[in-house]
């Protein structure tokens, strides 16, 4: 609904506009330059007068790419809230085959989807190529962080791109230890992958480079862990780096006067040890060193759940889920699995967008 001060500025607005030009029509109408030149002016003073009461245009935008239809996140997601978040991540994973036969598509060995009566409660569903480009249209979205991250960006290339622009892309994408940054013109989407392997790595993104930037990213997601516990191996030294990322975040949000970034934290994967292909990884990224990682990541004020500013792309749970089938070194996993966290974010945004409104 339209507020009372809403409403108090249009009527304000209307009195600008209107009485000092029928006042001054009569006069100026016989010189039209002057006569719309004069137009002009009332018209920047009204929006000038407007801005105050109107939400940004960023949050116009984030709120503008809401279509009913079943190839969209229907109105059910924003209606359910925050309630369906936590089973964002419920998803059952079948082989290609059978999937094909359901009508669910292939193309990876196991392939994912929402059961039928979560989609249906919650309004979950995989977006297409045109939803994703109109939900993110105008957006800037950052991802940034090692390998898993740089997949998580390949997905969503190839979910907003046709399929010739994603594969021209990969190979400047996956350039080693290497930035990488594309475009989407036709809806003005920028996306930026930045290598970020460390904590530290990202702590100074979001304290240096971010704070200095005109403009923050619409969206945010970042992620690491892999990299730390190979070469140092040592959880508490990892949660203290972690809640040194979650005190930069912080403080990235707090003095904006637009909405802040819809941040996402990307969770470390299952590691199949007897799988890893160096003597090092097999050594230092056990399952006991993963369990005390991840406990690091809940209990250090990153995540939502423990007070942090980041949702939970549990990429640990959807690994676990797609299986050893899905990966050939036990750390990097097939497309599908990427997929799924790319669309479990969408339909996250989906719902945080309708709450900001």
């Amino acid at each position: 609904m339209v507020s009372a001060a809403a409403q108090a500025g249009v009527v304000a607005a209307c009195v600008v506009l209107f009485v000092p030009m029928g006042l001054a029509g009569w006069h100026l109408s016989r010189n039209k330059v002057l006569f719309f030149s004069g137009a002009l002016f009332v018209s920047l003073a009204v929006g000038v007068h407007l801005s105050p009461y109107l939400p940004s245009v960023p949050h116009l935008l984030a709120t503008s790419f809401f279509l009913p239809g079943p190839g969209a996140a229907s109105a059910a997601a924003a209606s359910s809230g925050s309630s369906c978040v936590p089973f964002l991540h419920r998803v059952a994973w079948s082989d290609a085959a059978a999937a094909a036969a359901k009508g669910l598509g292939g193309g990876t060995a196991r392939t994912w989807s929402w059961p039928p009566s979560l989609a249906s409660t919650c309004g979950f569903a995989r977006l297409s190529r045109d939803d994703a480009s109109l939900l993110l249209n105008g957006s800037w979205v950052m991802v940034a962080g090692d390998s898993q991250a740089r997949l998580l960006v390949l997905a969503l290339l190839r979910l907003l791109l046709d399929p010739a622009a994603a594969a021209a892309a990969e190979p400047e994408l996956f350039r080693r230890h290497s930035d990488y940054r594309a475009a989407v013109p036709a809806r003005g989407i920028s996306v930026d992958f930045v290598w970020a392997p460390f904590e530290s790595n990202l702590t100074r993104l979001l304290r240096e480079d971010l704070r200095l930037a005109p403009r923050v990213p619409d969206v945010l997601v970042l992620g690491s862990g892999l990299w730390h516990m190979l070469h140092f191996t040592d959880a508490t030294s990892y949660g203290d780096a972690l809640a040194s990322v979650a005190g930069a975040a912080k403080s990235l949000r707090s003095p904006l006067p637009v909405p802040p970034p819809h941040m996402f934290w990307l969770g470390l994967p299952h590691l199949v040890n007897h799988m890893l292909n160096t003597d090092a990884k097999r050594a230092h990224m056990n399952g006991t060193m993963l369990r005390a990682y991840d406990l690091e990541v809940d209990q250090r004020g990153l995540i939502r759940g423990d007070g942090g500013p980041f949702l939970l792309l549990d990429v640990g749970k959807l690994t676990q889920g797609c299986g050893q089938q899905c990966t050939a070194d036990g750390m990097h996993y097939d497309g599908g699995v990427y997929d799924a966290v790319l669309h479990i974010m969408l339909n996250a945004l989906v719902i945080e967008s309708q709450q900001r409104i």
